[in-house]
């Protein structure tokens, strides 16, 4: 039996929805990391289906998957422009370089003039984009190239009341104004909630779209169900797991789960729980690499699997346990697990 991830089709579009509804112009979808981890080539073609336009991802080896996955027709951008031997994957697939630096933009002025591109400006985050000066010594390329879209990213946008939001909006706006007339584009997940004056022309959820914070009102997208490979008694005093971290206070009934670290659970998660319905098991010692154990004690059936993921333990929940953020837990859920698709498709 083998660990399934259940994917909701329709929770990803219902969520892509609802912040395009909030939205005041183009709603795109960040799909890099193979959708956050969930499978781009099938979650692509649904989000398309729904309604998307624009994708972006962050590596060109990623866009020639999903342009393979949606056929011609949306637009799809590389996060990270014009890398060394990108040129033919981008070309040969239709994929848009959002350029990143003066010297990505004289590339591809020499290299792909006539193609589409796009142009970050960098507006305090110290990431990726060119600044203010850099910007205005390729200005007139830049101009001569007439980029499909000019974006920039916000480093708080999780956090409304960050006086950086503002920092960075004033500096989008001003630095924009210098630039082409094109689409502009300043918000994820985080600036859609800031309200409409930081929508622009095109918004880019990534995270929102599978479930995770800042969007509280997202639908959950994942279900994650770990099959019990054995059930053991385990004694009072008696240890459990490396480093004999966990003791048995009472006679307990302790399952061992097929799965671990290897699978993206990460090590560092404390005081979290696997579920049988609405019945919360807690981990009881430490996670390894295939492995948890986990306390049963208390079930009157044992099922043949336990929920890491669900409506209860989403991936928020979990990421407070391991100190971490939704989006790692995402990212890192791994190769062995059953992938089922269910919802549009």
């Amino acid at each position: 039996m083998q660990a399934t991830l259940t994917i909701d089709l329709s929770a990803i579009c219902d969520n892509w929805r609802a912040l395009d509804a909030m939205s005041s112009g183009e709603t795109a979808a960040v799909i890099k990391a193979d959708a956050y981890g969930l499978g781009a080539a099938t979650v692509g073609p649904a989000l398309a289906a729904a309604g998307v336009k624009t994708f972006f991802v962050a590596q060109a080896n990623e866009a020639v998957i999903l342009r393979n996955a949606l056929g011609a027709g949306p637009r799809i951008f590389n996060f990270s422009g014009l890398m060394q031997g990108d040129d033919t994957a981008l070309t040969d697939h239709n994929i848009i370089p959002v350029l990143n630096s003066a010297t990505q933009v004289e590339r591809f002025a020499k290299n792909l003039t006539g193609k589409p591109c796009g142009v970050q400006l960098d507006t305090g985050m110290n990431r990726l984009g060119m600044e203010t000066a850099e910007a205005a010594s390729v200005a007139m390329t830049l101009h001569a190239l007439k980029p499909e879209l000019v974006m920039s990213h916000l480093a708080c946008a999780d956090e409304p009341a960050h006086l950086m939001n503002n920092t960075q909006f004033a500096a989008f706006s001003a630095m924009t104004a210098m630039m082409p007339a094109t689409q502009k584009s300043l918000s994820a997940t985080g600036g859609i909630l800031l309200g409409q004056a930081f929508h622009f022309d095109l918004t880019r959820p990534g995270i929102g779209l599978y479930g995770g914070l800042p969007f509280k009102d997202a639908k959950p997208v994942v279900q994650l169900d770990l099959p019990i490979i054995q059930v053991r008694d385990v004694l009072p005093g008696e240890i459990v797991g490396y480093g004999a971290s966990w003791k048995a206070a009472r006679p307990s009934k302790i399952a061992t789960i097929s799965s671990g670290y290897a699978d993206g659970i990460l090590r560092s998660a404390k005081g979290f729980s696997l579920y049988a319905g609405d019945t919360a098991c807690p981990v009881v010692g430490r996670v390894s690499m295939d492995l948890l154990t986990v306390d049963v004690t208390d079930l009157t059936e044992i099922p043949t699997s336990l929920s890491l993921l669900n409506t209860v333990q989403t991936v928020d929940v979990l990421a407070r346990c391991a100190g971490t953020i939704g989006y790692e837990i995402l990212t890192s859920l791994g190769g062995r697990y059953k992938r089922d698709y269910v919802g549009e498709n």
